[in-house]
């Protein structure tokens, strides 16, 4: 009896500390986001991964999973924390998630780079000055990134690749939920160039909304060239126009449409 009054107990701690972690954030971000309001980011109900960001903020995830999924979709917003309409646009499609259930377990990061997103004024990189799609353990990374930043970006600090692969918790986070969570399709959420991207060993979705698709080339270090090309994890990326306006609710409705049309049409799972 005992054991059972203190199960419940650190039961109902845990969902207290929970709660209160996603309040916490949406009080935080939220009023950066654009189009989301403080009640429906907490509708997302986001909950702590256990990982954390530089300066110490969770990296809050959710889980939306039917009793038997057929695929594994994670999408991932904001590794720039400069794209404010990136994590909107997840916590959107998180909505709509929530709202249709189907056959996909969906696993949710809508904002990867808090530290960037929260900084005054908000910045692309990380904490330490680190561009998080440039820290993957690609092949050869040591000298293709130092190529990359040093020879075609000038040393843009916006760009830096950082010290080695996986440098930052960030990075590293997403990697580990990559190995464990296996998903079957990455849907990676950007800003501001209005185009779809992919990598990946299956045919790309030729548009989502007023997106269509556009690739724009492998660049060491990134997500999709370490899940897409080196992995075979097909990743999706989704460059948004602005990265300060998200776009309408009828556009961001059919971009999820298309995108679970073209999950629909694609063999995707792995047998």
């Amino acid at each position: 009896m005992r054991h059972s009054i203190l199960s419940i107990f650190f039961f109902a701690t845990y969902l207290a500390a929970t709660s209160a972690y996603a309040k916490r954030a949406c009080d935080e971000f939220y009023k950066k986001l654009p189009n989301v309001s403080q009640a429906f980011c907490e509708q997302a109900q986001l909950k702590p991964s256990g990982a954390r960001s530089v300066q110490g903020r969770p990296l809050l995830v959710r889980d939306i999973r039917p009793q038997a999924p057929k695929l594994r979709v994670l999408v991932v917003a904001a590794m720039h924390g400069d794209e404010f309409s990136a994590a909107s646009v997840a916590l959107h499609w998180l909505n709509l998630a929530q709202n249709s259930p189907e056959a996909t377990h969906w696993r949710f990061i809508p904002v990867l780079n808090p530290d960037g997103l929260l900084r005054q004024p908000a910045r692309r990189m990380n904490a330490n000055g680190v561009d998080l799609n440039r820290n993957f353990p690609t092949p050869n990374w040591q000298r293709e990134t130092k190529n990359y930043w040093e020879k075609l970006t000038s040393k843009d600090p916006r760009r830096w690749p950082g010290k080695a692969p996986l440098s930052e918790p960030e990075s590293k986070f997403l990697f580990d939920q990559m190995a464990s969570f296996k998903p079957d399709v990455i849907v990676s959420i950007h800003a501001p160039y209005g185009v779809l991207d992919f990598d990946g060993p299956v045919l790309p979705p030729t548009k989502l909304g007023r997106l269509y698709l556009d690739q724009v080339g492998v660049f060491p270090g990134s997500l999709g060239n370490y899940g897409g090309v080196q992995s075979a994890m097909p990743v999706i990326t989704v460059e948004l126009s602005s990265a300060l306006r998200t776009p309408t609710d009828a556009e961001m409705l059919k971009m999820w449409r298309d995108l679970r049309s073209w999950m629909d049409q694609t063999q995707l799972a792995r047998q």
